[in-house]
């Protein structure tokens, strides 16, 4: 995604001259017709304004898509050189109207042909913009960004508002990632320390059961001497007496050693679990962290299947009650792009508590991250659910991330009895509010409903054990 400022010249532009050190050799192989254009009438990439090259390349292509063209044009590292070094290369090419330029052209005609002869139908700036906006709510940003830039109907003000709707979404991907990856760092980090702590203790273990099999046999032997000294005749009191002492100590070493080894067993118990619930965070942030980037970076669509909300939410309306403040934006437009409407309460902070019934009934369906909501608010939320045959989803944190995993992967909505609530959560799943210890564990992929009915409404807000339920488990 482009980083450069939005303040774009105009975007046609005659071929710049480019230095002989960037201009990219011209290759033997190539056929008459890998050069053909298309039809005059589209801007090809080199009339274009050298401001938006490295956007395009950067948006529209992939790292495969240009290793294929460099080797096409015989460059030698073309299977080796890194996604930086590509990238600049087309970058170049692009304000080229040679071999070079005429191929990324091309290329980019071909990856993008079916947004080309949906915006090709447009014949004013105002329909070409009615398109984008199509577009950019379905998330086919790639095809369609080409296909206004390269469209003969395109003026200065409407490239001026693409290149700068793109350049924030690269800010909103990196924004809502960086938080994610860097706790699934800390957790991997943390993995590898205890791992290596483990090691240890079972070397301590295996060090410690040799020493105690090596005493066993010593005792052994000494009760074995102690059984031949009684059938021998009667030593003198003197010697009788320090074996005696010799065998208590060393069965009071045997004994100690035992204590310290059972004490070892529990640690490592202890350290074996906590390893486990550090794999299951881990395993629900690159999860999360998949599903939102599939959000951010869905497909291009067909012209076919544009039409109607997205078929995650078909829209349908959201409830969101705690978080951040500063992301209500954000997951507003993240439920937009799956089709849905999304209502917003702060769990009590500023709103007022009065408002969550009407907001209930609003909706069709809740969620509250566990680790940035009250207690006294999840529990209502969870009372007015149940009350008006809702469902409602328990969130495992406030990030981005974990919404959009709940929300992609949504299904259908239930017909059956009240106090649903979204399955998707391991049955050692434990819930928190504020004060109360309660943090999820394992992937939240939000699948089919599952009623609670099992046990009746709960007026403190806890999650009954009849709740825990398996995913794809439906209780009866």
């Amino acid at each position: 995604m482009p980083t450069l400022p939005v303040s774009v010249p105009l975007f046609r532009t005659a071929a710049m001259p480019v230095p002989s050190s960037a201009v990219i050799p011209r290759p033997s192989t190539i056929s008459p017709d890998d050069l053909v254009l298309p039809a005059r009438g589209r801007d090809r990439i080199w009339e274009l304004s050298p401001n938006l090259h490295c956007s395009v390349v950067g948006t529209c292509l992939s790292t495969a898509d240009l290793r294929q063209l460099f080797a096409k044009l015989n460059d030698p590292d073309a299977r080796t050189a890194s996604e930086h070094a590509l990238h600049g290369r087309a970058v170049r090419a692009a304000g080229q109207k040679e071999v070079a330029g005429k191929l990324l052209n091309k290329l980019l005609d071909k990856r993008h042909e079916t947004a080309i002869r949906r915006f090709a139908k447009a014949r004013t700036a105002a329909e070409v913009r009615a398109l984008w906006q199509e577009a950019l709510e379905r998330g086919d940003i790639p095809g369609a960004y080409w296909a206004v830039l390269s469209h003969p109907a395109t003026d200065g003000p409407l490239v001026q508002e693409v290149y700068g709707e793109v350049h924030m979404l690269s800010h909103l991907v990196g924004m809502s990632n960086r938080a994610d990856i860097a706790r699934l760092r800390h957790l991997e980090q943390e993995l590898g320390a205890r791992d290596d702590r483990i090691a240890r203790q079972e070397e301590r273990l295996q060090q410690i059961g040799t020493e105690r099999e090596a005493l066993a046999r010593r005792v052994a032997a000494l009760e074995q001497a102690a059984g031949r000294q009684a059938a021998a005749p009667t030593p003198a009191p003197v010697e009788n007496e320090a074996l005696r002492r010799r065998l208590a100590d060393e069965q009071a070493r045997s004994a100690l050693l035992a204590e310290r080894l059972a004490a070892q067993d529990e640690a490592v118990a202890r350290l074996t679990g906590r390893v486990e619930q550090a794999e299951g965070q881990a395993a629900a942030l690159q999860g999360e962290i998949a599903a939102l980037e599939a959000a951010l970076d869905q497909p291009a669509a067909e012209p076919a299947e544009a039409s109607g909300p997205a078929p995650e939410l078909q829209g349908r309306t959201l409830l969101y009650v705690g978080g951040r403040p500063k992301q209500v934006e954000q997951l507003r437009a993240l439920a937009a792009r799956f089709g849905g409407v999304l209502l917003s309460h702060d769990g009590g902070v500023e709103d007022s508590p009065t408002l969550l019934p009407g907001l209930v009934s609003q909706a069709d369906i809740a969620f509250f991250p566990v680790d940035c909501v009250s207690h006294h608010a999840a529990g209502q939320v969870k009372r007015l659910c149940r009350a008006a045959e809702k469902p409602f989803a328990p969130l495992r944190t406030a990030s981005l991330a974990s919404f959009a995993a709940a929300v992609g992967s949504m299904g259908g909505l239930p017909q059956s009895r009240a106090g649903r609530r979204l399955s998707g959560y391991s049955q050692n799943s434990q819930h928190c509010h504020c004060e109360r210890s309660e943090a999820i564990q394992g992937p939240v992929r939000i699948g089919p409903w599952i009623a609670s009915s099992a046990s009746p409404p709960r007026n403190d807000g806890e999650i009954s054990d009849a709740e825990k339920v398996s995913p794809g488990v439906t209780p009866a």
